[in-house]
């Protein structure tokens, strides 16, 4: 049976999904402005920003920071490439297990080595957990909602407007500023947090995490497959319309 457009957002239910949306970005924002200033303006999560630096540092012929800023990308783009597919292996548990996963490389981030400045290993971690974070949740529409950064929310806010003055709105695009407005206020809080602990600052998501975690797990442990915890038979991250329920 192909899941139908009530049940494919991941959980179903928006007062679950929505408040983890909103931690969930403050806590990327506040993850990203860390790494960002204890990392010599290395972004953690915002892959444009990068994607920028590594075409200025090409046209420069600066082939060290070309590797690092490369290397960060592509393992963001593998974090996101290994938390759908365990996002869907796991099913309904996917709350629970990409949560914890991510309290643990954020804490593992700190216990690394730093590594050559081509190679920033202590960075690796906290870039892998931001990226695998983005197949945590799903809107209504079957997409796995951008956690970690903005451009794609302000974009679908700005669209959203304007598709619901032609009178066909998005039914997801309303959560669009309050996620830039979580991601915002997480990356003051990070900036802050980096300013009087360095780079031990990582822990404060990383226990924001583990604590998302521990609460997903409950909800898993009591409801189940119910709409607080999943989509009820719901898709695949990212599955089309037309795709077949995971089981």
């Amino acid at each position: 049976m192909v899941a139908d457009k009530e049940t494919k957002a991941f959980p179903a239910a928006a007062n679950t999904r929505v408040p983890f949306a909103l931690a969930l970005s403050a806590l990327a924002g506040c993850a990203d402005a860390i790494g960002f200033l204890e990392f010599a303006q290395l972004f953690m999560s915002f892959m444009s920003g990068n994607t920028t630096r590594l075409g200025a540092a090409v046209s420069l012929g600066d082939w060290g920071n070309v590797t690092r800023v490369g290397s960060t990308i592509a393992l963001f783009c593998f974090g996101a490439f290994l938390g759908t597919l365990l996002a869907a292996a796991v099913g309904y548990w996917r709350l629970a297990v990409l949560l914890g996963l991510q309290a643990m490389l954020l804490c593992v981030g700190l216990i690394m080595p730093r590594g050559p400045e081509e190679f920033p290993l202590h960075a690796y971690p906290i870039v892998l957990a931001l990226g695998m974070q983005n197949a945590v949740l799903q809107d209504e529409e079957g997409r796995s909602l951008a956690l970690t950064y903005v451009t794609g929310a302000v974009v679908r806010f700005g669209t959203g407007l304007a598709n619901l003055l032609l009178g066909h709105p998005s039914p997801s695009f309303w959560i669009q500023a309050p996620l830039w407005a979580a991601l915002t206020v997480g990356a003051i809080t990070g900036g802050m947090l980096h300013g009087a602990y360095g780079e031990r600052a990582f822990l404060v998501p990383a226990v924001v995490a583990a604590v998302l975690a521990l609460i997903a797990l409950a909800m898993t442990l009591r409801h189940g497959d119910g709409p607080l915890v999943s989509g009820t038979k719901s898709p695949a991250p990212d599955a089309a319309a037309t795709a077949p329920p995971v089981v």
